[in-house]
C-alpha cells in the first residue's frame, strides 16, 4: 500500500470510527477501549493468490496455515506466489507434503485452472466488479464459500462496506458487545448491520476484537 493510500485509508478508519461510536453507548465504549482501527489489507494481492491463500488457511489456525503457505512458496524459490501454470502441473505428493489435504488440492487446483479460463478475474477487473457480482461468479468454484469472497473484498480489494454474516468472530463479538444470551443468526446480524453501512467492514474489525478488549478490561 502506497503512503497516499495508507493516509487515505487512515481517514477512512477514523470516520468510520467517529460514526460507529455514535451508534450506542456499547460500541463508543469498545472502540474507545480498543483504539484506532488497524485492519491492514493486502492490496497488491490478485485474486488468484487470495483465493488459494484463503483455501490454504481454511479450518486451520493460523500457524498451521502459515506453515501450509511457507512450504508451498518453498517450492518456487525466488519466483514470488506460484502461478496457475505453476499449480496444475506441480508434482501431486509435493503439495500433498505440504500440508494440503485431498479436497483443498482440488480446491487451488480448480481454482488456478478457473483462473487460466478466465472466471477467476484479474485485481483490475475485479475491483469494477460489485461485491455481490464477484460472489456469485466465485463460489460457483470448489472449495469457495461466500465467506472466502468476503474476506478477498475485505483483505485484497480493500472494500469497506462488508459484513460477512456467517462469520463466526462477527456474530459472537455482537453478542458479547450487546451481552445477549446467544449470537445472533446470519440473517438477524445482517439486518442489524444496516445501521452500520457504509463502514461495515470496519465495524467488523472491531466485532472481532470484543472478546480481546474484555478480556483486558478485566485485568485488576
Amino acid at each position: 500500500m502506497t503512503a497516499i493510500a495508507a493516509a487515505s485509508s487512515g481517514r477512512i478508519y477514523r470516520q468510520a470510527a467517529d460514526f460507529l461510536s455514535t451508534l450506542d453507548d456499547d460500541w463508543a465504549r469498545h472502540i474507545a477501549a480498543t483504539g484506532p482501527c488497524g485492519h491492514q489489507p493486502k492490496p497488491a494481492r490478485e485474486p488468484y493468490e487470495a483465493l488459494v491463500r484463503a483455501i490454504a488457511y481454511q479450518q486451520l489456525h493460523a500457524k498451521a496455515g502459515d506453515a501450509t503457505l511457507g512450504r508451498l512458496l518453498a517450492l518456487y524459490p525466488g519466483s514470488g506466489f506460484p502461478t496457475p501454470e505453476q499449480l496444475l502441473t506441480a508434482d501431486e505428493a509435493a503439495l500433498r507434503g505440504c500440508g494440503f489435504s485431498a479436497r483443498k488440492l482440488a480446491a487451488i487446483r480448480g481454482i488456478a485452472q478457473a483462473t487460466l479460463d478466465g472466471i477467476v478475474p484479474n485485481r483490475d477487473d475485479a475491483l469494477s466488479m460489485p461485491d455481490e457480482a464477484l460472489i456469485d461468479r466465485l463460489v460457483s468454484l470448489r472449495g469457495v464459500g461466500r465467506w472466502t469472497v468476503e474476506m478477498l473484498l475485505i483483505y485484497s480489494l480493500a472494500r469497506t462496506d462488508v459484513l460477512p454474516g456467517d462469520d463466526f468472530g462477527v456474530r459472537d463479538g455482537y453478542r458479547r458487545l450487546k451481552r445477549l444470551a446467544a449470537a445472533p443468526p446470519r440473517k438477524q446480524i445482517l439486518e442489524i448491520s444496516q445501521a452500520w453501512r457504509p463502514y461495515r467492514t470496519i465495524a467488523t474489525w472491531y466485532l472481532w476484537r470484543v472478546p480481546a478488549a474484555q478480556a483486558a478490561s478485566q485485568i485488576p
